[in-house]
C-alpha cells in the first residue's frame, strides 16, 4: 500500500528550542501541510511554546522537565498517523529529508534511520563515541549498524509502541528502539542524511554524556543478546584463572584461594549472561503473544 501523505505524524522533543524553532517550523508546515505535527514542549522556559502557537500544530507541555525520551512516548501516544517521523526541534534536521525516510517505507521497512556521516557529527569525540557505538551494535546483532543514535528516524506506529515501557525518559531512546526492533525481528533501513549545527545550547553535559555512554554500552547487549557480551568476559576470567593456576601450580605447587576466586567468577558472569538471555527471551515472548493476528491476516491479503 503507497505511503499517503496524511498518513504520518512528525514529533519533535523541545526544551528551550525557540531560536530553531522559528525556522523549522516554517519549512516543516510548509513542507508537509497534510501531515500531523506535534510539538512536545518538555517544561521550557523561553518562547518555545509561544513560537509553536503560530502555527496549526498539535502541542503538549510537561508540567516539569521529564527528558527527551519522555517527550518522545508522550508525542507517540497522542499520535494519529500510521507512521511516525522523530526529528530534533534544534535545526539540526531538514524537513526536506522525511521523503527521504518515508520512501523506504513502501519496500516493507518497518523503520528508516537518517545516517550522518563523518561531518555532520557535533565533534570528533561524538563522531569516534558514536562509531564505536555502531561497530559494537552490528557485531552483536550481526547486522551492518550505520548510525545507532540517530535521533531522526521514521517507523510504524504500531510496531513503536510495542516497546513504549522499554524506552528510557533520556537521551538514549534511539538505541533501545533500535537494538528493539533487531531483536523482535524487523526490518531496519537506513538512508544518509546531512545534519546541521544545532542552534542555541546544547543539553549534553560532558560528565552525564560518558556515564550514559558506558550504559548504552550494557544497554545495546541486555537488549539484545546478552550471553554474546557476558560470555567473553566469563572467558576472559576462566582464562586468568587457568594462567594463574598454572603459574602457581608450577611455581609453589599449589591451587590458590586467587585462582578459585577467578573461576568462580567465570561462572558466576556465564550464569548471569544465561538468567539474562532468558529473561530477554521470555521478555520478547511476551510481547509476540500481543501481536493481533487479524491485523496480520488483513496485511498479507
Amino acid at each position: 500500500m503507497p505511503l499517503m501523505n496524511n498518513s504520518y505524524s512528525v514529533i519533535l522533543p523541545a526544551r528551550n528550542e525557540a531560536g530553531a524553532l522559528q525556522t523549522l517550523l516554517p519549512k516543516l508546515v510548509d513542507a508537509h501541510p497534510n501531515a500531523e505535527i506535534i510539538l512536545v514542549n518538555d517544561a521550557s522556559t523561553d518562547e518555545t511554546v509561544r513560537i509553536a502557537l503560530q502555527y496549526k500544530i498539535k502541542i503538549i507541555s510537561h508540567p516539569y522537565s521529564m527528558g527527551n525520551g519522555a517527550a518522545i512516548k508522550n508525542g507517540a501516544r497522542i499520535a494519529q498517523g500510521a507512521w511516525l517521523v522523530f526529528m530534533d526541534a534544534d535545526g539540526q534536521h531538514d524537513a526536506a529529508d522525511i521523503a527521504k525516510l518515508l520512501a523506504p517505507l513502501d519496500a516493507g521497512y518497518e523503520m528508516v534511520v537518517g545516517a550522518r556521516n563523518k561531518n555532520s557529527q557535533a565533534n570528533l569525540g561524538r563522531y569516534l563515541a558514536n562509531s564505536f557505538y555502531n561497530c559494537f551494535a552490528s557485531w552483536i546483532t550481526d547486522q551492518t549498524i550505520l548510525d545507532l543514535t540517530s535521533g531522526f528516524r521514521a517507523v510504524r506506529a504500531d510496531r513503536f509502541r510495542e516497546f513504549l515501557s522499554l524506552l528510557p525518559n533520556g537521551f538514549s531512546y534511539p538505541t533501545t528502539i533500535t537494538m528493539a526492533f533487531f531483536r523482535a525481528g524487523y526490518p531496519v533501513a537506513y538512508v544518509p542524511i546531512t545534519v546541521k549545527p544545532r542552534i542555541g545550547r546544547s543539553h549534553i553535559q560532558p560528565l552525564r554524556d560518558a556515564i550514559r555512554f558506558l550504559l548504552i554500552i550494557f544497554k545495546i547487549g541486555t537488549l539484545y543478546s546478552p550471553l554474546k557480551v557476558f560470555f567473553p568476559v566469563s572467558g576472559l576470567f576462566f582464562l586468568m584463572g587457568s594462567g594463574y593456576h598454572f603459574y602457581t601450580f608450577f611455581s609453589q605447587h599449589r591451587f590458590t584461594n586467587m585462582g578459585l576466586l577467578l573461576y568462580t567468577a567465570a561462572i558466576i558472569i556465564f550464569m548471569m549472561g544465561l538468567i539474562s538471555e532468558q529473561v530477554t527471551q521470555l521478555l520478547y515472548s511476551q510481547r509476540s503473544l500481543t501481536f493481533n493476528p487479524e491485523r496480520s491476516q488483513s496485511e498479507n491479503s
